[in-house]
């Protein structure tokens, strides 16, 4: 069966921007809370950090995630049907 990679990495893309929106809302919420959880996820001590949250900067990995996981995503769809 192929895949439809075109239609994978949009999907891929949409995916991964919904992500980066819920989870810079939770920082914006609960700004604490995430830097405890992400210092525990990156086994690390965070403490003294803070999040700088700006609408460039959010708008800036808004698109750097949608474009990165869709490429990744075509190139793996792409890889997977010339395996075939």
């Amino acid at each position: 069966m192929k895949i439809n990679a075109n239609k994978m990495a949009l999907s891929v893309g949409i995916a991964f921007a919904l992500a980066w929106i819920a989870c810079s809302v939770m920082v914006w919420l609960m700004p604490s809370q995430m830097m405890a959880m992400t210092g525990s996820m990156v086994h690390a001590d965070l403490s003294m950090m803070t999040w700088e949250m700006t609408t460039s900067g959010f708008l800036t990995g808004l698109v750097a995630w949608f474009v990165a996981s869709g490429i990744t995503t075509w190139m793996a769809g792409f890889l997977y049907n010339r395996l075939l």
